[in-house]
C-alpha cells in the first residue's frame, strides 16, 4: 500500500466531500482517497470466487488475491477483455467493487473521478460506468477521464501540469496498447490495438518456457504473468529456477534463462512497431504541427507494463532509431497506480474549487 504526504498538513473537514480515483482495471484495481492528512492508495486483483458457507448454506464471495490464491480453479477475473462486457460480468464487477470499496472505507460523500481506457466499446463503457455509478460512492459527482491522460499526471509535474501541456501517451496495459496526443486535456488521434498486450506477453511466456525446456514444462498464463512481474528486466535480467510437481510422484527443477527476457525483447519491437508505422503516421497526417511538436517533448509511458525495468530505456532506444530522431522517453512511479492517482488529483481539484 502506498501512501503519500498531502500537499497541507490540515484534515480535511468532513463536510466537505472526498476525492477520490479508481482505476478499475482487467488485472488490478486501484483506489486512492485521503485519509486524514496522508493521501492512501488500495490495490487488488480484478477478481471475484463464490463459496457456499457450511453453517448458514448461504453463497458469499470473497474477491483479490484471497480470491485467485484460495479458489483458482473457479476464480472470475470479470474484466480480462478491459471492459464489462455484458450483464453477467458486469453484475459479477459490481459485486467485486462493492466489496473492496467497502473493505477500504470509501465514503459515499464523495467526488470520483475514474479512469477508462481509450476503446471505441461503448456497451463496455455504459457497463463499467454503471459498475461506478451504482456502487453507493461519488453522490456528489462521478467523472470519467481517460485512462492514459489520468496516468501522465504523475509524471509530468506536480497538480495538474500536464493538463495544460502537448504530449503524446502511450498506455500500456494487459488488454490493449492505446497512444493518445494530448493538447491542453483534449484527445487528438486516438489509437488502440488489441494484439500487442501485456497478456499477450504471458502467453509469449508460457510457450517460450515449453520451448526453452524441451517440452517438459508447461506452465499456464497467472504463472507466466507472476514470472513476468517478479523477474522481468530487460536491463539485468538473471536467470531463475522454479520446481513443478511430476505426473506419478517426484519434482522437476528446472532454469529460466531466456523465456521471460525474450517475450519482452519481443513485446518492445512490436510496440515501437505499432506506434511508429501506424500511429504516428495517423497524428501527422492529421496535425502535423501538433506531430513535430510532440515529438520534441517527453513522450509518458503508462499501464502495467511499463513497470518492465529497463523497458522504458529500450522503447527510448528503438523508436529513436525507427525514426531517425531522438525523443525522449518517461513514466511516472508506480505506473500500475498512476492513473488512479492522477484521476484523484482531479478529484481534488473538484473539491477544491466546489465544483460539484
Amino acid at each position: 500500500m502506498l501512501d503519500e504526504e498531502m500537499e497541507t498538513e490540515e484534515e480535511l473537514d468532513e463536510e466537505n466531500p472526498v476525492p477520490v480515483g479508481v482505476k478499475l482495471g482487467s488485472t488490478r484495481t486501484v483506489v486512492v482517497q485521503p485519509k486524514g492528512n496522508v493521501v492512501r492508495t488500495h490495490e487488488a486483483l480484478t477478481c471475484l470466487a463464490t463459496y457456499q458457507d457450511v453453517l448458514s448454506e448461504k453463497r458469499r464471495a470473497v474477491y483479490g488475491e484471497e480470491a485467485a490464491n484460495e479458489y483458482p480453479e473457479r476464480v472470475q477475473f470479470m474484466l480480462r477483455s478491459g471492459l464489462p462486457e455484458d450483464d453477467e460480468r458486469a453484475e459479477t464487477a459490481a459485486t467485486f467493487f462493492d466489496k473492496f470499496t467497502s473493505a477500504n472505507g470509501v465514503s459515499e460523500n464523495s467526488v470520483v473521478v475514474y479512469a477508462i481506457p481509450t476503446i471505441d466499446n461503448e456497451g463496455g463503457l455504459t457497463n463499467l460506468a454503471s459498475v461506478i455509478e451504482e456502487s453507493g460512492i461519488g453522490s456528489q459527482l462521478i467523472r470519467s477521464y481517460p485512462e492514459s491522460l489520468c496516468g501522465s499526471i504523475p509524471a509530468l509535474g506536480g497538480g495538474l501540469d500536464a493538463i495544460n501541456r502537448i504530449f503524446i501517451a502511450i498506455n500500456m496495459g494487459s488488454t490493449n496498447l492505446e497512444a493518445c496526443a494530448y493538447r491542453r486535456g483534449e484527445q487528438l488521434s486516438r489509437f488502440s490495438t488489441g494484439s500487442v498486450t501485456g497478456n499477450e506477453v504471458d502467453r509469449w511466456i508460457a510457450n517460450n518456457v515449453e520451448e526453452e525446456t524441451q517440452g517438459r514444462v508447461n506452465i499456464d498464463q497467472t504463472t507466466a504473468r507472476e514470472y513476468k512481474e517478479e523477474h522481468g528486466d530487460l536491463e539485468n535480467f538473471k536467470p531463475f529456477t522454479d520446481i513443478i510437481q511430476q505426473p506419478g510422484g517426484g519434482t522437476h527443477e528446472f532454469t529460466i534463462e531466456r523465456s521471460v527476457v525474450d517475450a519482452l525483447d519481443r513485446y518492445v519491437n512490436e510496440t515501437v512497431d505499432e506506434i511508429a508505422n501506424e500511429f504516428l503516421p495517423q497524428l501527422a497526417n492529421r496535425y502535423i504541427k501538433i506531430y513535430k511538436q510532440t515529438l520534441e517533448e517527453p513522450i509518458v509511458l503508462t499501464g502495467g507494463m511499463a513497470c518492465i525495468p529497463g523497458l522504458l530505456e529500450a522503447f527510448e532506444n528503438r523508436l529513436s532509431t525507427e525514426l531517425q530522431h531522438e525523443v525522449t522517453v518517461t513514466a511516472p512511479e508506480e505506473p500500475v497506480t498512476a492513473a488512479a492517482r492522477g484521476a484523484q488529483r482531479i478529484a481534488e481539484q473538484f473539491v477544491e474549487e466546489e465544483t460539484f
